[in-house]
């Protein structure tokens, strides 16, 4: 049995704090396995790009759910979330402790939570849903929307084309609206409990800094070379995988759209504005503890506070 009784740790925070690493060592230290929440580590072939563990960071470490799908492939959340939960399950079941570690936050959420997500979605439906978004216009569309869930339309724009279509889409699939759904899965039990955690740094230019440099090592590692490698696969240029920030621009370079230097910037710009993103989403969590760079600066000492805080929860 782990010492959190079957619950799961969590570390989460921006790109570039050091998450991989933290994961690993305190696996080691917990009889853990790590469980990797990040949406493009799951396929096959992206690893420069995605920042993906290597066999010397995983330091003989189980890590799961990466390389689980081909670049071709789409993978809703709830995919992933049913995948990853059965993960959990399985460690917890020989007695070992998941650590899930990763920057995906919606994923995390949606591991923890067990939320149904309505529908599994029909993309023909979607697709003619969106055709008819655009013979009606996107006031007229939303007000059909209306007809049946109000409440939603009204916190809809018109041109959320992407989500005035979902919501028609699952009440056409469920008979429930998106509504009554989100109502019903709030009131829930979670799927899982949790310890969480999230390295960040105070100073928002350190951290920018620490992307950027990212970056730059991703380009000496071979990031035009793994995007090329992708594309002459015939992996899809419009495929998910292929619009993962860093895949996206360093394909466009490639056919000559712009220079690789500029497809770098845009990279770096990208990607501090995901890191932006991640923090927004984690400050809603008011159960989450903070771990600073500033004040935790290496891994040893972010893992002290971490074993601190799961022997105060185990007394």
């Amino acid at each position: 049995m782990s010492m959190l009784n079957q619950r799961l740790i969590v570390i989460s925070g921006p790109t570039a704090t050091g998450k991989t690493d933290l994961g690993a060592a305190l696996a080691l230290s917990v009889n853990g396995e790590v469980i990797s929440a990040d949406s493009m580590q799951i396929y096959r072939g992206m690893d420069i790009g995605t920042a993906k563990p290597t066999a010397e960071e995983m330091r003989g470490v189980p890590h799961h759910m990466i390389d689980v799908a081909d670049p071709g492939e789409t993978w809703s959340v709830a995919r992933w979330a049913d995948m990853a939960a059965a993960a959990a399950e399985d460690i917890l079941a020989r007695g070992r402790q998941p650590i899930v570690v990763g920057g995906t936050n919606q994923y995390i959420d949606a591991l923890l939570s067990g939320t149904d997500f309505a529908a599994a979605g029909d993309a023909a439906l979607r697709a003619a849903l969106g055709a008819e978004y655009d013979d009606l216009g996107g006031d007229a569309f939303r007000a059909k929307l209306a007809a049946v869930d109000p409440e939603r339309a009204a916190k809809l724009a018109p041109g959320d084309k992407k989500r005035l279509v979902r919501a028609l889409e699952v009440y056409t699939l469920t008979g429930e609206t998106i509504t009554s759904h989100d109502r019903r899965t709030r009131l829930a039990p979670p799927r899982f409990g949790s310890l969480r955690f999230a390295l960040t740094y105070d100073c928002r230019e350190t951290l920018y800094r620490r992307i950027r440099q990212r970056v730059d090592r991703m380009e000496e590692r071979g990031l035009f070379e793994e995007v090329e490698a992708l594309l002459r696969r015939g992996v899809p240029p419009e495929s998910t995988a292929m619009q993962a920030i860093g895949y996206k621009e360093a394909a466009a370079a490639l056919r000559g759209e712009c220079s690789r230097a500029e497809a770098l910037e845009a990279v770096k710009t990208a990607s501090c504005r995901y890191a932006k993103r991640q923090l927004t989403w984690l400050r809603r969590d008011a159960a989450l503890h903070w771990l600073p760079r500033e004040t935790y600066p290496d891994t040893a000492s972010a893992m002290g506070q971490i074993l601190l805080s799961l022997r105060q929860e185990a007394t």
